[in-house]
């Protein structure tokens, strides 16, 4: 339906034109062109002489004009001839294709209905219209993970990830940055957390094994209803910060597991740094060295007991008890008693989340 928009718009400015005119997908193919015979012809390599999109170029006799659409979609635009009409020409064509482009996604393409719906830019009183519209399923539970990647994407990574995800109709992979990709999965009604995390894990493998790159996955609760993926999206990107905080070994991390972490992310900074002054009357938690914080870190693992974190730590019992009241004669707090160790462990958490320059969602 698309090409065919393109193709009558195309036959309609033949006649105030009168030169062959066309467009040319990211497949260097010619989607739709005034001259018909043309259509399906492949302009091998004509995308290598481009550096960024509203460059014209004159190739034999033709001119083109590349242009991008807000999805980074390339696309090009030709008029035949190389003079200053053609090049007039390629302008006008690259206005109207982007017009008509935006008129199609949103009427018609369903990523771009539901990006709209996740990064809150429809109304919610439409969205139900649209969906019937578009033939989607309201009721039924979907879990949205955001895929991080490491570098820049290109359009491997979104095509491997599709791959994964095949049924359009159900599932959708749509991109929203420069480094995040979004990904909403369908499921069942009996759908497990072993389930979900079954799919972040198959993500996270086939873009390190494919691709060679990095990522992290934040993973939604699941919602019900297409209207609370806006809600979902959000959950998935503060998986994302808070893990990158708290959880900095994990590249997997679950809204529903942040435990903790969730409730410190979420309180104003300037609370935080109330609470730390209020802990630590006497002196700061900074004052503590590098080995000090190792110390406590392995005291936490391994629940508070002193003779086995003196074994992982290969040092002698006195001498762990003797770094515990070192911290103790700093901070007041004696971290064998439970109570102390809670507030000690809450605060190093509120230290390293103000450190981190918190940004809020």
């Amino acid at each position: 339906m698309q090409n065919r928009l393109f193709q009558n718009t195309l036959t309609q400015l033949k006649k105030d034109i009168k030169r062959v005119i066309g467009v040319i997908d990211e497949s260097e193919t010619i989607i739709a062109c005034s001259d018909e015979m043309r259509i399906g012809n492949v302009v091998d390599n004509i995308f290598t002489v481009f550096d960024v999109a509203g460059e014209i170029k004159c190739i034999g006799n033709f001119s083109y004009k590349k242009i991008e659409t807000f999805n980074k979609t390339e696309y090009l635009v030709f008029c035949e001839g190389d003079d200053e009409i053609a090049s007039n020409a390629c302008s006008l064509l690259g206005v109207h294709f982007l017009t008509l482009k935006q008129y199609y996604d949103e009427k018609y393409d369903r990523n771009s209905f539901v990006k709209n719906i996740i990064v809150d830019n429809i109304l919610p009183g439409d969205v139900v219209f649209r969906t019937r519209e578009l033939h989607l399923t309201i009721d039924v539970k979907r879990v949205v993970y955001l895929v991080r990647i490491s570098r820049t994407i290109e359009n491997s990574a979104i095509e491997v990830l599709q791959s994964l995800f095949p049924d359009k109709k159900r599932d959708f992979v749509i991109r929203i940055d420069d480094h995040d990709v979004v990904v909403i999965k369908e499921f069942s009604d009996n759908v497990t957390k072993e389930d979900i995390l079954k799919i972040a894990q198959n993500i996270f493998d086939t873009m390190g094994s494919e691709e060679m790159v990095t990522v992290s996955v934040g993973i939604s609760t699941v919602v019900d209803t297409i209207s609370e993926l806006g809600h979902a999206y959000r959950e998935s990107r503060i998986a994302l910060e808070v893990g990158k905080v708290f959880d900095t070994e994990k590249q997997i991390i679950s809204y529903d597991n942040l435990g903790i972490g969730r409730l410190i992310y979420q309180l104003p900074t300037t609370l935080c740094e109330l609470f730390l002054d209020e802990v630590f009357k006497k002196e700061s938690i900074n004052v503590l060295d590098s080995e000090t914080i190792y110390t406590i870190q392995k005291f936490f693992e391994n629940n508070l007991n002193v003779s086995e974190t003196s074994r992982k730590l290969f040092v002698h019992r006195n001498t762990l008890v003797y770094r515990l009241d070192k911290i103790k004669k700093l901070t007041g707090l004696d971290l064998r008693e439970f109570d102390d160790a809670i507030i000690f462990k809450v605060a190093m958490m509120v230290n390293k989340y103000l450190r981190s320059e918190p940004t809020r969602i």
